[in-house]
C-alpha cells in the first residue's frame, strides 16, 4: 500500500486534513477500550507482555533480551555453546537458571536523594553517595551489615533538575544539565557547543555548597544539538516524546491495533524506536510523509501495517471508492491469510473502477459472499484487462464509457482468444517474478465471465443506461463457459513407488525441508489416510489417539461439513504423527519458554507455520507445501504430478480390494457417489462397515440381545468404532450375523450343522438390522394368518428370543448414533463373503420384488441424503 492512498480525497479543505483526524484519534485514544499503556508519550511496556515481549525467554530471568534474538547476552553465549553440543532449544529453556538485574531497566531515584539519579542497581545510590560508600567499606571503616544504619545517616543532596536533552525525561547527571546517557552520547557526537565543567568541581565547589559554574563556547550550538539529539533507549520505553501531535497519535494507535491482532508480527520496540527516531528526524507531521525508503529493515514494515490501520478509520467506504481501493474490514469480513486492503487503481477507467468497486461491495455485503478472496481476484483481473485494452484501443482510452461499443468489447474478446491460442503474456498484469503472465484457458475463461458478470448486473440495475454505456457493447462478450471437470488419475505404480521409497522421503524432507516444519510428515499422512491436502495442513494437535488399544486419526472435512471425523490409521502413521506432536511442543517451549496449557494445546495446529503465529493456531499454508512437493517430484523426474492424486490412488485401491461406492465416499468424506465416481476408476464389490461390528447377542443365547461389543458400561461412539475395526479377526460372517465360535473362524467344520440362528455362538451386528427387521415381520405376517390363537402364541412365543435380539441390537445402535444408518443402507450379504453366486437359484419374480425394494430404498436414501444437503452421515 503507497502514502498516497492515505492522502486527502477532498482538497477543497486542505487545512482541515490534519486536525480532523487528530480529532479522531484523539477520540478513540481517550475511549474505554484503548488500552491505557499505550496512551502516554512514553510507554512503558510492562514484564511479560503479550506481543511487545522486551525481557530475556528464561523464566524468571530479570535481564533484557539482546541483540534482537529472545535471550539476554549470557544465556545467549549459553545457548549457542549448548547448540553445538546438540540441545534442543526446548530443553536448554527449560533448564537454564534465571539472572538477576545487571543493567536498569528504567531510571531509578537515590535511595537518599530523590532528586538524583541512581548509579547503582545493587545498592541504588546516586554516584556522589555510592563513592562514600565504597570509601568507607575499603576502609574498613563500616561492614556490609551496616548498611542500612548508615542509610539513616546520611543527609539528601540537591538534584540537578532533568536532563536538557528535549526527548528526555530523566534527571540529569551532573551539573552540566545531561542524563547518563546523553552525557556519554555529547561526548560521542564532539561536545557540540563545547560545554564542560570545571575540573575537580565537586570539590571546589558542590562540597562546600557553591553553584558549579558550566563553561559554554557555543550556547546555541549547544542547545540545538540539545533539542535534535535522540532519546536514550530504555528497555520496555518508546518514547514519543518531541513528535508532532497527529504523527504521536498515529503511533500510539497503531501499537495497540497490533497488539489487539490475533496473530501479530513481532515488533521488537528496538524497531519501533528507530522508527520514532527517523520521524523525529524527518520532522514529518504524519506517517503519511515519512519517506519509507529511508526506512528499510523491519521499520519499513511497521510504518505499512500502522498505515493500513489507519486507512481503516480516515475512510469510510465513499472515501475509499473515489481514491479508487477497498477495504474488506468495511463489510466484516477479512479473507484468510490476506489483507483488508484491495487496490483497483490499475483499472485505468474511473467508470469501469466505479462498476468493480459497487459490485465487489454488493458481493461483500450479499448471502453469497466468497470464502476465500479467489472470486475477488478473478473480477480485479478481469476488469485491469478490460481496461488495459480499452486504454490503448478505444476512442480517448475508453474513459468515456458513452463513446463504446459493441465493435469494441468483440476486438477484446479476439485479442483474449488470440492470446490464449499463441500462449501469449497479459497486457496489464505482472506475476509475482515481476514478469507478465501468460494468458491460458483457464484465466481467458476467468476473464470472460467475470466481465460479463460485472457489466451484465450494471446492465440489470440501470447503472449502464445512466453512465450511456451502449447495450451491444455489455452484451458482446460471450460467457467463458465452465471449466471441464477432468478426473485425476491415480498414481501409476512406478510413481507410487518412488513417492513411497524411504529413501526418496528422506531427500524430500532434506533438501526442502531444511528447519524440519513436517513437510515429509504432511506428505506421509495424505498418502496414507487419502485426506485432502487441506485437511491434513489444517490437522490439530490433538489429532491422534487410542481408543480401545486401536490408534485413530481425527480431522475435520470441512468440505461437507463433517468436523471431528476418525479413522483408523497404522502403527507408523500413528508414532510418525506423535514424533510431530513431541517436535511441535517443543517449538512452543522454544519460543515461550513454558510448555502450552491445556487450553493452548487444544487450539494448537500440528503444523504451525513460523511467522506470525506466537499460539501456534495457524498451520502453513498450501503454498508452502506445493513448492516443496513439486520441487522434489521434478527431482525424480516423474512427470506432472499432485498431491491430490493420492487420494484418487486410495480411492481406486479401495475399490480394488472390495469398497462400493457408498464406503469410499463416507471414508473420504465425499458429498455424494457421484463424486466418489468421479474418484474411482475401477470395478467395486463391498467393503466392511462400522456396523458390521456393533454386535449384539443372538437368539440362541441365554440373553438374547445383550451388548457384546465392548464392557458392560456403555461406549463412547468413538470407542464404538475404533474397538469395531478390530472385531472382525475375531469371527466369522453368517447369514444374518457372524459366528464368534473360534473352531470355525479358524476354518474348522460346524459341529452343530450350520444351526447358526439357534446356536449360542451366534451374534448380531448392526449391518443386519434391516434383514432381521425383515424376518421379524416375516414372523408376524406367520402369526396374523394362524388359524387359532394358540397357534399365534405359538408362533409369537418362538420368535420372542429373536425379537429380544433384534431390540436389544436397535437400543444398541441408537445409543451409538448409528441406528439412522442402520436403518438408511443393507450393506451385509453372505454372499458378498462366501462368492455363492454361481451355487445358488433364485425364482425370477423374488428376484424382481428384490430389485424394485432394493431401489425404492436407495430412492429413500438419496431423499434423506439432500434433505440434509449433502451432509455425511456417519
Amino acid at each position: 500500500m503507497s502514502a498516497r492512498s492515505l492522502l486527502p480525497v477532498h482538497t477543497d479543505r486542505p487545512d482541515r486534513q490534519g486536525r480532523d483526524r487528530l480529532e479522531i484519534l484523539t477520540a478513540l485514544i481517550h475511549s474505554p477500550s484503548f488500552d491505557p499503556v499505550f496512551r502516554e508519550p512514553i510507554i512503558r511496556i510492562p514484564r511479560g507482555h503479550a506481543v511487545y515481549r522486551w525481557e530475556c525467554l528464561i523464566s524468571q530471568c530479570e535481564r533484557v533480551r539482546d541483540g534482537g534474538t529472545d535471550l539476554c547476552s549470557v544465556h545467549r553465549r549459553e545457548w549457542n555453546e549448548a547448540k553445538e553440543r546438540g540441545v534442543g532449544k526446548a530443553a536448554f529453556v527449560t533448564a537454564a537458571e534465571p539472572l538477576g538485574p545487571s543493567e536498569w531497566i528504567r531510571e531509578e531515584s537515590c535511595r537518599i536523594c530523590p532528586q538524583r539519579p541512581a548509579a547503582h542497581t545493587a545498592t541504588r545510590l546516586c554516584v556522589r553517595h555510592q563513592t562514600r560508600w565504597l570509601y568507607l567499606c575499603r576502609s574498613a571503616a563500616v561492614e556490609e551489615s551496616d548498611f542500612a544504619q548508615w542509610l539513616g545517616e546520611q543527609e539528601p543532596l540537591t538534584g540537578y533538575g532533568e536532563c536538557q536533552a528535549a526527548v528526555c525525561a530523566s534527571l540529569a547527571y551532573s551539573p552540566l544539565g545531561l542524563c547518563s546517557g546523553h552525557r556519554h552520547r555529547y561526548r560521542l557526537h564532539g561536545r557540540p557547543g563545547g560545554a564542560s565543567l570545571p575540573d575537580h568541581w565537586w570539590h571546589s565547589y558542590e562540597r562546600i555548597g557553591q553553584p558549579v559554574p558550566v563553561v559554554m563556547e557555543n550556547r546555541e550550538e549547544f542547545r540545538a544539538w540539545c533539542t535534535s539529539v535522540a532519546a536514550v533507549t530504555w528497555p520496555g520505553q518508546i518514547n514519543l516524546r518531541g513528535l508532532r501531535p497527529l504523527l504521536r497519535a498515529e503511533i500510539q494507535w497503531g501499537m495497540f491495533r497490533h497488539a489487539e491482532q490475533p496473530e501479530p508480527g513481532r515488533w521488537d520496540l528496538e524497531w519501533i524506536q528507530r522508527m520514532v527516531n527517523a520521524c523525529r528526524e524527518s520532522r514529518v507531521d504524519s506517517l503519511v510523509d515519512l519517506d519509507l525508503g529511508a526506512l528499510g529493515g523491519f521499520s519499513s514494515s511497521i510504518v505499512r501495517e500502522m498505515r493500513r490501520e489507519l486507512q481503516l478509520i480516515y475512510f469510510t467506504p465513499d472515501d475509499c471508492r473515489e481514491a479508487g481501493f477497498l477495504e474488506t474490514d468495511h463489510f466484516g469480513i477479512r479473507f484468510d491469510k490476506r489483507a483488508s486492503h484491495i487496490d483497483l487503481t490499475a483499472v485505468p477507467q474511473r467508470w469501469l473502477r466505479d462498476l468493480l468497486w459497487d459490485h465487489l461491495a454488493d458481493l461483500l455485503r450479499s448471502p453469497r459472499c466468497p470464502r476465500t478472496a479467489t472470486a475477488v481476484d478473478s473480477l480485479r483481473r478481469a476488469c485491469t484487462e478490460l481496461g488495459a485494452f480499452l486504454e490503448v484501443d478505444a476512442p480517448g482510452g475508453g474513459h468515456d464509457p458513452g463513446a463504446l461499443r459493441g465493435e469494441h468489447m468483440q476486438r477484446f474478446v479476439a485479442d483474449q482468444r488470440r492470446r490464449e491460442r499463441d500462449g501469449l503474456t497479459s497486457i496489464a498484469l505482472t506475476s509475482s517474478t515481476g514478469k507478465p503472465p501468460t494468458v491460458t484457458t483457464h484465466t481467458r475463461r476467468t476473464v470472460f465471465n467475470s466481465v460479463r458478470r460485472v457489466l451484465r448486473d450494471a446492465l440489470e440495475d440501470g447503472t449502464a443506461q445512466r453512465l450511456g454505456l451502449d447495450r451491444e457493447f455489455i452484451t458482446s462478450m460471450p460467457a467463458g463457459g465452465g471449466a471441464p471437470l477432468r478426473a485425476r488419475r491415480p498414481f501409476p505404480d512406478e510413481a507410487a513407488r518412488a513417492l513411497a521409497d524411504g529413501a526418496n522421503l528422506q531427500r524430500l524432507a532434506d533438501a526442502y525441508d531444511p528447519s524440519d516444519h513436517g513437510l515429509r510428515d504432511i506428505w506421509e499422512a495424505i498418502v496414507t489416510t487419502g485426506r485432502r491436502t487441506s485437511e491434513v495442513l489444517k490437522l490439530r494437535w490433538d489429532c491422534i489417539g487410542r481408543y480401545g488399544g486401536l490408534p485413530m486419526f481425527w480431522h475435520d472435512q470441512t468440505k461437507v461439513g463433517n468436523y471431528d471425523a476418525a479413522i483408523r490409521i497404522p502403527e507408523s502413521l500413528y508414532d510418525l504423527l506423535a514424533e510431530r506432536q513431541r517436535k511441535t511442543l517443543e517449538k512452543f517451549t522454544a519460543r515461550h519458554g513454558h510448555a502450552p496449557s491445556p487450553q493452548q494445546r487444544a487450539a494448537m495446529v500440528l503444523f504451525p507455520r513460523t511467522t506470525r503465529n506466537s499460539q501456534m493456531t495457524t498451520s502453513l499454508s498450501y503454498t508452502w507445501f506445493i513448492r516443496g512437493f513439486r520441487l522434489w517430484v521434478d527431482e525424480l523426474d516423474l512427470g506432472r504430478l499432485v498431491p491430490h492424486q493420492a487420494r484418487h490412488t486410495l480411492a481406486t485401491n479401495l475399490l480394488r480390494h472390495g469398497a462400493t461406492l457408498t464406503h469410499i465416499r463416507r471414508y473420504l468424506g465425499q458429498v455424494s457417489d457421484r463424486m466418489a465416481e468421479h474418484y474411482v476408476h475401477l470395478t467395486s464389490s463391498d467393503l466392511d462397515n462400522v456396523l458390521q461390528h456393533v454386535w449384539v447377542a443372538g437368539p440362541g443365547t441365554a440373553q438374547p440381545g445383550e451388548f457384546l461389543a465392548g464392557d458392560a458400561t456403555p461406549l463412547t461412539r468413538e470407542q464404538a468404532q475404533a474397538l469395531a475395526i478390530d472385531l472382525s479377526r475375531r469371527s466369522a460372517p453368517a447369514e444374518g450375523g457372524f459366528c464368534t465360535f473360534q473352531p470355525v473362524v479358524d476354518g474348522g467344520a460346524c459341529p452343530w450343522n450350520l444351526d447358526c440362528h439357534n446356536c449360542d455362538k451366534f451374534v448380531l451386528s448392526g449391518a443386519d438390522l434391516l434383514y432381521w427387521r425383515r424376518k421379524r415381520e416375516q414372523w408376524w405376517l406367520l402369526a396374523e394368518g394362524a388359524p387359532d390363537d394358540a397357534t399365534a402364541d405359538y408362533l409369537h412365543r418362538y420368535f420372542e428370543p429373536t425379537a429380544r435380539a433384534i431390540d436389544g441390537l436397535e437400543k444398541a445402535l441408537a445409543g451409538l448414533g448409528l441406528l439412522d444408518d442402520a436403518l438408511a443402507l443393507d450393506l451385509r450379504k453372505p454372499q458378498d463373503y462366501f462368492h455363492r453366486v454361481w451355487s445358488t437359484a433364485f425364482r425370477a419374480s423374488d428376484l424382481a420384488e428384490a430389485t424394485e425394494a432394493g431401489d425404492a430404498q436407495e430412492d429413500e436414501y438419496d431423499a434423506e441424503f439432500d434433505a440434509t444437503d449433502g451432509e455425511a452421515q456417519t
